[in-house]
């Protein structure tokens, strides 16, 4: 691992890094010194580790939590370079979702094409940054919907180090035997009108958690609306299962 800056605002510390070809970024309490939780977060599809929600949620969850929090470009997202099969992937079925083909499963067969390269990496993350004196290794949990819902679900499933998961507007195809191998504690957001996922796929990925402890946030609105106040719900998720 090899950090490459380091700038502190509001008593948050942010370090960009290099892990291999994977670039990432950690935020800790400014002076953090020994062992404290860690939440790993994956973005939505298009965007990157520092995209505005990403970083407004990794804020909080340090500021008020004391955790460190990191998150990673996914393959072909951020400062990775172009990936010309995703590319190719992900330009037809645009196309084919605006000539009117169904959105999910398209959504579903290219997430899990890359979740078999994000699983392995995610977990490399893991051991590399919980050697770091001002992390340690103490407890992890996962944040991530949409694109980090479909590549979470087989994180979390392979990952015996997650205590505690926030996921959702995800659907099961191609993710329900992950699923059901899931029994960490889990908060799951639904968007009941949302126009990429089918409320009846979401739903079923609920269903299909294996979770002894999982409650259901169903919300209206689209794919991209989640309301504000679900990130006040996700800081005291985590505080109760990690802190």
């Amino acid at each position: 691992m090899r950090f490459t800056s380091e700038t502190s605002s509001d008593g948050v510390t942010e370090q960009l890094f290099t892990l291999g070809e994977i670039p990432g970024v950690l935020w800790t309490p400014d002076g953090a010194t020994g062992s404290r939780p860690l939440i790993l977060m994956g973005h939505g599809g298009g965007q990157h580790k520092k995209a505005p929600g990403v970083v407004v949620r990794a804020r909080r969850f340090v500021a008020e939590c004391g955790v460190a929090v990191a998150a990673v470009d996914v393959p072909g997202h951020g400062d990775r370079p172009k990936d010309e099969e995703l590319n190719r992937i992900a330009t037809e079925n645009q196309a084919r979702m605006e000539a009117g083909a169904e959105p999910a499963p398209l959504i579903a067969a290219f997430q899990a094409l890359v979740a078999r390269r994000t699983v392995p990496e995610w977990r490399a993350v893991l051991d590399a940054v919980r050697e770091l004196a001002h992390v340690g290794a103490g407890p992890v949990g996962y944040w991530g919907v949409s694109l980090g819902c479909g590549l979470g679900v087989p994180f979390v499933a392979a990952e015996p180090r997650v205590r505690a998961a926030v996921l959702g507007l995800g659907g099961v195809r191609a993710v329900a035997e992950e699923a059901a191998r899931i029994t960490v504690p889990v908060e799951f957001l639904v968007q009941w009108d949302d126009e990429r996922v089918p409320r009846a796929e979401s739903l079923a990925l609920f269903d299909a958690l294996a979770s002894g402890e999982k409650t259901l946030h169903a919300n209206p609105g689209k794919h991209g609306e989640i309301p504000a106040f679900e990130l006040d719900s996700a800081v005291r998720f985590f505080a109760r299962h990690l802190c």
